[in-house]
């Protein structure tokens, strides 16, 4: 099967985590005039949550293909998300990196993004990361994306015969409380998207985890109704 895109718009490859910042990724490629490939990765995760709401959100924008792929990193460890030995932090956003970052993620994950996009012969890229309100992750500043759009230049067949890529990062810059304001502005559903890294077997947030916290803060901060059913009601500070 002829992998190219066969469509008069261009064609964006979206990293689609299931995430509210990765829905609404999306979603702007979208409002850009790109089709959208979407590639959503399955890294045996603490939960399956995120990989159906990532489900519900391609088929609801429409995307021309929606891969998941299979990445098991609990063989690698050393976040709380891959290695449930390692509890996930329930006391709130502090200063120094988590434990829930995972090691080079976002790394791999662009890497695994630009091997897509150079089959299917794309050019641009969208990653939902933001370096305002989020848990301080070194690979979610702008600094990483920048050096990654040349890397993809230099790394590949593409690049090397004079093509390129581009990183788009749409959320960089922009708050928690913008990003649920984008989403509704798009006429996206919030619920639709998973943010808790630790959800309770009854299938709701935790309402604790730093995620949790920072998504019911933006959603309070932008007067909107989250979407996300809570065990607990997340603190609107910390």
């Amino acid at each position: 099967m002829d992998q190219a895109n066969d469509t008069n718009s261009p064609l964006a490859v979206v990293l689609l985590s299931g995430g509210l910042d990765s829905m609404v990724s999306a979603a702007l490629a979208r409002e850009q005039g790109f089709t959208v490939a979407a590639l959503t990765i399955d890294y045996n995760q603490r939960h399956r949550n995120e990989i159906e709401a990532a489900r519900e959100i391609a088929a609801h924008l429409g995307a021309v293909r929606h891969a998941i792929l299979p990445l098991d990193l609990t063989i690698f460890g050393g976040s709380a998300l891959t290695d449930k030995s390692i509890s996930v932090p329930k006391q709130g956003v502090g200063a120094d990196i988590p434990v829930t970052y995972v090691p080079a993620r976002n790394l791999v994950f662009l890497s695994l993004t630009l091997a897509w996009a150079e089959a299917l012969r794309a050019q641009d890229i969208f990653i939902g990361v933001n370096a305002l309100d989020y848990s301080g992750y070194p690979d979610c500043r702008p600094e990483f994306i920048d050096s990654f759009a040349r890397t993809a230049r230099l790394a590949t067949k593409a690049g090397a015969e004079g093509g390129s890529f581009t990183v788009h990062a749409p959320l960089q810059h922009l708050g928690k409380a913008e990003i649920a304001r984008e989403a509704v502005r798009l006429g996206l559903d919030p619920a639709m998207s998973w943010s808790c890294y630790d959800p309770v077997s009854e299938g709701l947030a935790c309402g604790t985890c730093d995620s949790c916290r920072l998504r019911r803060r933006g959603f309070a901060q932008a007067e909107l109704n989250d979407g996300t059913r809570y065990a607990a009601e997340p603190p609107l500070e910390g």
